[in-house]
């Protein structure tokens, strides 16, 4: 079992290593089959040394707060990781900085940075997900994106070494960095601005009203699905083309913001993609708009 293959090629890991582990329940959806193998770190040393250890014929891959995720049916090979626990879960305040591992909920980061009376950080109230997936994929709300905060990010790559990247480095764009996609975010430093904290709070709570009013939050559902592309938006484009509550098996269209799709009834990983296939061409033969995939989609299919 590649489980054996790993605890003999590095003895020396403290973290949690289980064979053929469900993920469904570590996702949003609560869809997907099983990692082959998954890791859960001790700590950045602990990450290194797996990876720096591991076969590099190994595919890795790795999962966050499963916000943001459709694991597909077959699961996924190789070894997953998955942060948590203090050493990556927690957040420093130094004057105007926030130190905060990439386990952190992004709901979570803004309020330490209210707590600590910083402005400039409370879009991220309105993104369910976590600090590692804000930095690959540039997350924003609300007027807010992560290049407007981040001081630098730092990682492991794939073969075991620590690294640091610049604001620069990281190569920000609309839902995107350009970091090698090998490294896997440890932690990130943000420089936020003097701000009252009442002021902060009351801006978070308009972003968790107007969270609440248009999307739908409370359903097994993975985020906006869909990039906005030049020119439109997402949901006026589904809504357009005749999507709204649009079903495939178990998943849904929600009715409540079009660019959601949901788990509604025992929908399977290939329900939910098949049903945003669905709803990319009827968009394309509607609108002439070609929609890109904002949820990560990973694993095999059955």
């Amino acid at each position: 079992m590649m489980i054996d293959t790993i605890r003999s090629a590095a003895p020396a890991l403290r973290g949690r290593l289980l064979a053929n582990q469900s993920l469904a329940d570590l996702t949003w959806f609560r869809v997907g089959g099983p990692a082959e193998v998954l890791f859960s770190p001790a700590d950045e040393e602990d990450l290194a040394l797996l990876l720096g250890a591991l076969d590099p014929a190994v595919p890795v891959t790795v999962i966050g707060l499963g916000s943001n995720l459709i694991v597909r049916d077959g699961g996924i090979p190789g070894v997953t990781i998955r942060l948590g626990g203090k050493p990556f879960g927690s957040v420093a305040v130094d004057g105007e900085t926030l130190r905060a591992g990439t386990a952190v909920p992004d709901m979570r980061l803004a309020k330490s940075a209210a707590e600590a009376g910083l402005d400039g950080l409370a879009f991220y109230r309105g993104i369910p997900g976590s600090v590692g997936g804000a930095l690959r994929m540039n997350a924003g709300a609300h007027g807010g994106e992560t290049t407007d905060v981040l001081v630098e990010a730092r990682g492991v790559d794939r073969s075991g070494n620590l690294r640091t990247f610049s604001h620069a480095q990281m190569g920000f764009s609309y839902r995107h960095c350009s970091a090698p996609d090998d490294v896997i975010f440890t932690s990130a430093l943000y420089r936020g601005r003097p701000g009252d904290r009442a002021e902060i709070e009351a801006e978070m709570d308009r972003v968790t009203a107007a969270r609440e009013a248009a999307q739908p939050i409370r359903e097994r559902t993975g985020g906006s699905t869909f990039k906005n592309p030049d020119g439109g938006k997402a949901w006026q484009l589904i809504d357009a083309a005749g999507c709204r509550g649009l079903t495939r098996g178990g998943a849904q269209v929600s009715e409540m913001h079009c660019n959601f799709l949901i788990n509604r009834d025992g929908a399977t990983a290939a329900d939910i993609e098949g049903l945003g296939e669905e709803v990319r061409r009827r968009v394309r033969d509607n609108s002439g708009y070609e929609l890109h995939w904002e949820i990560r989609r990973i694993g095999i299919d059955l």
